[in-house]
């Protein structure tokens, strides 16, 4: 198993189908497991951190017209660009994200526009700057909690990155979410409060175990 796929998928696997949205995984053999959602607001269709496949433009289809691409983290680019391209909107980054894309983007903050989605900072480490959105039921995140093999130990259905056990960031305590959706995974639909309190409560008693997973993963 791949640690991460190169190259457009053929095919996808869908994943996080809700009342709001969806999900996809383009490459499910790879185990980082990159997972791309495509919200339904208001405002129109946000597609969030895509790894492109062949066929993927069906499933926004199913909710109407992309009104833009967002990018959550500086090491989400993806393949935001190219999709943004094809459908000829903007790819939207939060004003504090730095994610590299040699493309015009348009800067973003408070809220995603014409959405209920509040943009809320997550990360701000060197290197390291992450927004998740939440509108009081969904919370969409990157890399901050995740549930591919290599983010969680235990009994953890939803875990915080290993590199964020230590001290696990605080904006997460303020989320309440029926559902979370990861950019590793995919998302947790049911009991999702209970899950990221779980995860929060115990990510540095169990980030050994979750070393550990990680070294597996690559190897």
């Amino acid at each position: 198993m791949p640690m991460k796929a190169s190259g457009r998928a053929t095919d996808y696997a869908e994943i996080d189908r809700f009342d709001g949205g969806a999900g996809w995984i383009a490459h499910p053999e790879e185990a980082m497991q990159r997972a791309s959602h495509v919200l339904d607001t208001e405002g129109g269709v946000w597609v969030v951190d895509p790894v492109d496949a062949e066929g993927v433009d069906d499933l926004f289809a199913e909710f109407g017209d992309v009104r833009g691409v967002v990018v959550l983290m500086d090491r989400h680019a993806r393949d935001a660009v190219s999709i943004a391209g094809r459908h000829d909107v903007s790819v939207h980054v939060p004003s504090f994200v730095n994610p590299g894309i040699d493309a015009p983007t348009q800067p973003i903050s408070g809220a995603l526009p014409d959405s209920n989605y509040e943009i809320v900072r997550t990360v701000d480490w060197p290197g390291w700057d992450e927004a998740a959105l939440y509108d009081g039921e969904t919370l969409v995140v990157g890399d901050a909690v995740g549930t591919s093999e290599y983010f969680t130990a235990g009994t953890e259905r939803v875990g915080v990155h290993p590199m964020l056990r230590v001290k696990p960031p605080r904006a997460l305590r303020t989320f309440h979410p029926e559902r979370i959706l990861v950019g590793h995974g995919r998302g947790v639909l049911t009991d999702a409060s209970q899950a990221l309190t779980h995860a929060l409560d115990g990510a540095r008693r169990r980030a050994p175990e979750t070393w550990l997973n990680g070294l597996k993963a690559m190897f």
